[in-house]
């Protein structure tokens, strides 16, 4: 990936933020995070991620907030970006938080039994351990 692009992707992504969290009001948008930007190599078409944490209607209402206020922004994007053409760009919810959240609970599950076996063989190693002893 070219150096140029990867800095326009950045500053897409850093501008959006920007827009989305000093100049637009709409009350759907709430608490919305961009995590990446991915623009096509002729740089007139980008996939903007966002993620939002809340429940589906949170989520919903984002999508509906930012694809409302799609147009309002393009046109900022473009007013502050040095590019020859703004590129177009389409919001998409970046669900690998969320992914990454839920395996990282499953992985907390399976090293809670691991530890619960080890405690159990442990207490039947001392228990085996005390009878024989004993005799």
């Amino acid at each position: 990936m070219s150096q140029r692009k990867q800095r326009v992707e950045q500053r897409i992504k850093e501008e959006i933020s920007s827009i989305i969290h000093e100049q637009i009001k709409d009350p759907r948008i709430g608490f919305v995070t961009l995590t990446r930007v991915e623009l096509k190599d002729d740089l007139r078409y980008a996939k903007v991620f966002y993620s939002v944490l809340g429940d589906e209607k949170q989520k919903t209402e984002a999508k509906q907030g930012l694809e409302s206020a799609h147009n309002y922004i393009r046109k900022l994007l473009g007013d502050s970006l040095d590019l020859r053409n703004t590129p177009d760009f389409c919001f998409k919810v970046d669900e690998s938080i969320e992914y990454d959240i839920h395996m990282a609970k499953i992985f907390n599950e399976i090293e809670e039994e691991r530890k619960q076996r080890e405690g159990l063989a442990d207490d039947q190693e001392t228990d085996t351990g005390k009878d024989q002893t004993i005799e």
